[in-house]
């Protein structure tokens, strides 16, 4: 009697260690269908298009032994990544723009040796499939369509896998592929952050407010036609001629072509501004505040602005003390003049795109993808957005199809 005890005590022991050793591990692993490799060499690198150096083309290269991503801190997530997208930043971070201000960002105090941030992965935008949730994630599951822009200071979506907060990512609008998808999170996060953040705009103020756009036919240009668009807004956009049928069919109501002759001199024409979003910088600033409305709250709002340049050039300390002395010397100089100067920067939201999913769903906006790559064409990629004066995004699809 007591060896039939001891044997269905001892079963019932190991069916609860079993439960229990299930129960403790990831969601991923538990289930049939593992998205993540279980090797040992395959849960410890992945293949990526890294950077060694910071330079030109030259110093893109291709491995299958980029160090596998982690979760260090509880709000985060992993993403496998279906498609990336490519921005003039992604260039200007290949030839080390900002890296001053991103190695602080990475190391607050100063811990690690200069060029510790090698091998470093590129790429703003991603459109995937979640892997893994760290354990403070309660929004998200494993399996779940996301698409996400990531800060810069963060290793990028040119990779197979990429760990992300989970407040940088939203989930996926249903009504686009990934490829489709990858082409928004940072134009679209740019814009939200220097029209809704810094300019005051809102769906509910936005109505009948006349909005110009210095470059509207660039990526966040074509987005914030369509975003103000739909929010009600009249939008009048700057571009070439050959691109004004392309941002009149995105929403534009006026459209100047800048290759016309001195373009402030058509803008002088028309009613006075509520608001101008600058993505051209340089010799506007003279003249564009002029065409605001004074004394009624209209801002001027930037995106061209010498903050990482200051760091770079200067160090963190003396950078930030020249860009703040510059920043308030504007904002004072304009203010009295009834009109607001502000400067716009891109901050990766996944609330904003959570709200942009809605639009784009809705039919609102749509994306607008200028070339894709494969993703042995990332340096053909990167060589497209060099050459500018494109119509949309560069996007590489890292992976096609579904799990």
């Amino acid at each position: 009697m007591s060896s039939v005890r001891y044997l269905t005590n001892r079963r019932l022991l190991l069916n609860l260690s079993k439960s229990v050793l299930e129960h403790r591990l990831p969601a991923w692993l538990r289930h049939p269908c593992r998205l993540i490799r279980s090797s040992s060499r395959a849960m410890t690198v992945m293949p990526a298009w890294v950077i060694d150096k910071y330079g030109n083309n030259e110093v893109l290269r291709f491995t299958n032994n980029a160090s596998f991503p982690v979760i260090n801190y509880p709000n985060e997530v992993i993403v496998k990544v279906f498609a990336a997208g490519l921005n003039p930043l992604d260039v200007s971070m290949r030839g080390g723009y900002g890296s001053s201000t991103m190695a602080i960002k990475r190391d607050p105090m100063n811990i690690m040796q200069s060029g510790t941030e090698f091998p470093l992965i590129l790429g703003r935008d991603v459109s995937g499939v979640i892997m893994e949730c760290g354990l403070d994630v309660k929004y998200f599951k494993e399996r779940d369509e996301v698409w996400g822009a990531i800060p810069p200071w963060k290793q990028g979506s040119l990779a197979e896998f990429v760990v992300l907060s989970a407040n940088e990512i939203s989930h996926k609008p249903k009504s686009m592929s990934h490829t489709e998808a990858a082409a928004i999170p940072c134009v679209a996060t740019t814009a939200w952050s220097a029209l809704v953040n810094t300019g005051g705009l809102r769906k509910d103020n936005c109505v009948k407010k006349r909005v110009l756009i210095l470059g509207g036919s660039g990526g966040v240009g074509t987005f914030a036609i369509q975003m103000l668009k739909a929010w009600g807004a009249h939008v009048t956009v700057t571009c070439s001629h050959n691109a004004e049928q392309f941002v009149r069919d995105l929403g534009a109501d006026h459209v100047v072509d800048y290759t016309a002759g001195p373009v402030e001199e058509p803008l002088r024409l028309l009613e006075k501004f509520d608001l101008i979003l600058d993505n051209i910088g340089g010799d506007t600033e003279r003249w564009a505040l002029g065409l605001l409305k004074p004394w009624t709250g209209a801002k001027y709002v930037t995106l061209v602005t010498p903050f990482l340049l200051n760091t770079d050039r200067l160090g963190i300390a003396d950078g930030m003390m020249k860009t703040a002395a510059t920043v308030a010397t504007k904002a004072i100089k304009h203010l009295v003049k009834g009109v607001h100067y502000r400067w716009g920067f891109f901050a990766p939201s996944g609330p904003a795109l959570d709200e942009i999913r809605e639009m784009v769903d809705a039919g609102q906006i749509r994306a607008v993808v200028e070339e894709t790559f494969s993703f042995s064409q990332v340096p053909q990629a990167f060589e497209k957005v060099e050459k500018g004066h494109a119509r949309g995004k560069t996007v590489v699809e890292v992976r096609k199809g579904g799990c």
